[in-house]
């Protein structure tokens, strides 16, 4: 059985609707090194990480602690979005989130990457991801089709194990009424 940390990236400089890889503001600088403080007793334990400027940089304080660098996982990166326009990937997102995993079926092959992905996990790992790809391991853990079944505050740890086969919840991170961004 491995355990799973899915850190969501502490607070970007820019929302969905304003850049297309945005890195950390100074919050959400702050939210990874609490984030790192909090996991540092736990390891060292293998480290991944979106692709992501705000994934990776919330990923860098604790890989500073444990001397690793975190692989690189393009499977837990941020939900794909059919748009480059940010109005218009802004929009969709917004529709997308008020909705159920039924009503998106061309999100279905990105949405099993990711669990797949957790299910190959065989040691403790903390993931560096983002607010609807956590939200996919819960629902998924949760049988819940919503796409957002709960609401991962920023620089927030969540929990959670595979056995291979299936996900269970062993704990959700802190939960805010938080802009995606």
């Amino acid at each position: 059985m491995a355990r799973i940390y899915l850190v969501r990236h502490g607070k970007a400089a820019a929302g969905f609707d304003g850049h297309l890889d945005p890195g950390l503001d100074e919050t959400g600088a702050r939210e990874a090194r609490e984030a790192a403080k909090v996991l540092a007793p736990l390891g060292p334990l293998a480290l991944l990480s979106s692709p992501l400027a705000r994934a990776m940089e919330t990923a860098a304080p604790l890989a500073a602690l444990w001397e690793r660098d975190p692989l690189i996982e393009d499977r837990v990166a941020e939900i794909p979005s059919p748009a480059e326009d940010l109005a218009a990937r802004s929009q969709w997102l917004r529709k997308v989130m008020a909705g159920r995993w039924a009503d998106v079926p061309e999100l279905a092959d990105w949405r099993s990457r990711l669990v797949d992905c957790l299910h190959e996990l065989r040691e403790d790992t903390v993931i560096f991801s983002h607010f609807i790809a956590i939200n996919v391991a819960v629902g998924e853990a949760t049988a819940d089709g919503r796409v957002v079944c709960f609401r991962p505050n920023n620089g927030s740890v969540t929990i959670i194990e595979t056995d291979g086969h299936a996900l269970s919840v062993v704990e959700l991170g802190g939960q805010a009424a938080t802009r995606v961004n």
